[in-house]
């Protein structure tokens, strides 16, 4: 990624960043309408641009096999995870990404603590995890229903008023853990409005083929729209690290949610610079015998090296291609 581009991106999310420390207020921090100054005709191309740097970076970040990336989700529902995911991720290779998708935890999860089945979920190194909802439905879900928190099985004295401020120490411990050992944790919420929410479930009630998306109980939930950004607005003020910050994204524009989305992604992937390992000079040097014996190998009239003739540059010094640019300083 070029300096000019990277500082783009950079601009681009730098307020979309819940500062670390801060006192989030959701409805009067975040608009989630908010476009930074883009038109919806200039998105296709910008979302274009972050998928190709992010297929540039997965390959880099496997070859390396050193950084994993751990990319959490969150919203309400219709709140566009599904189709941001589908979107940004459209150009990377599937065998480097994994997405997972938490729903009601089963009994055999709830005979483990609260983070054993995220634990299962992570990348290996080289490997880009997408949580669809993530570990953060243990502090929203669960503490607008607290009837869920009495389902885990916890022993008497983990519950009380404490129980919250608990496991945000928790979490941000783990996420720590993570990055300390080279899994970096990226979190993004898709900020949406109480009447798109109310729209987006009108067209899946309007038209057949969203009805299989629509949920009674997507709509029982709505009835706790303050709750949940009461919420929402003590998990961004109480998680969101230095090490593992949150990106409030505004969603009610879905083609501008998917641009952040890509954008903060690609930020997070310059951040680790992922680099395409080098061989060593012996094994160079091995490369290019066995180079000059398959070019022996050319029928007669046929170019003895190919991909060689038709990029002259490629190839003749037996050198890596393909890196980054230099770190900034």
């Amino acid at each position: 990624m070029s300096d000019e581009t990277a500082e783009r991106i950079a601009d681009l999310i730098a307020p979309l960043r819940v500062r670390p420390g801060s006192k989030v207020d959701l409805e009067r921090d975040f608009d989630p309408r908010y476009k930074g100054g883009l038109k919806k005709r200039d998105g296709a191309e910008l979302l274009r641009t972050g998928v190709s740097l992010l297929a540039e970076y997965q390959e880099r970040l496997a070859a390396q096999d050193t950084y994993g990336v751990v990319l959490c989700l969150q919203a309400l529902d219709a709140g566009g995870k599904d189709g941001t995911i589908r979107h940004v991720m459209s150009g990377v290779n599937p065998q480097g990404v994994r997405v997972s998708s938490f729903k009601v935890p089963s009994s055999e999860e709830l005979d483990h603590d609260y983070l054993w089945r995220y634990n299962q979920r992570l990348p290996t190194r080289g490997e880009i995890a997408i949580f669809n909802r993530s570990h953060y439905e243990e502090v929203l879900v669960v503490r607008v229903h607290p009837e869920n928190l009495v389902r885990q099985k916890l022993p008497e004295g983990s519950l009380g008023p404490g129980v919250w401020d608990r496991r945000y120490r928790e979490i941000n411990r783990w996420e720590r853990y993570l990055t300390d050992n080279g899994f970096k944790v990226v979190k993004i919420f898709l900020n949406l409005s109480k009447e798109e929410q109310r729209t987006r479930f009108l067209k899946r009630i309007d038209l057949p083929e969203k009805n299989w998306k629509f949920s009674a109980a997507d709509v029982r939930e709505r009835r706790r729209w303050d709750d949940y950004q009461f919420a929402f607005s003590e998990m961004l003020s109480a998680t969101s690290t230095k090490w593992a910050p949150w990106y409030v994204v505004p969603a009610d524009r879905k083609w501008f949610a998917r641009i952040c989305a890509a954008a903060v992604l690609a930020h997070t992937l310059d951040e680790i610079d992922p680099q395409f390992p080098d061989v060593g000079d012996q094994a160079r040097q091995d490369l290019l015998v066995t180079r000059r014996a398959l070019e022996l190998e050319a029928p007669e009239g046929d170019a003895a090296d190919p991909y060689a003739e038709r990029h002259p540059s490629a190839g003749r010094t037996g050198k890596r291609h393909g890196k980054s640019r230099k770190k900034r300083g």
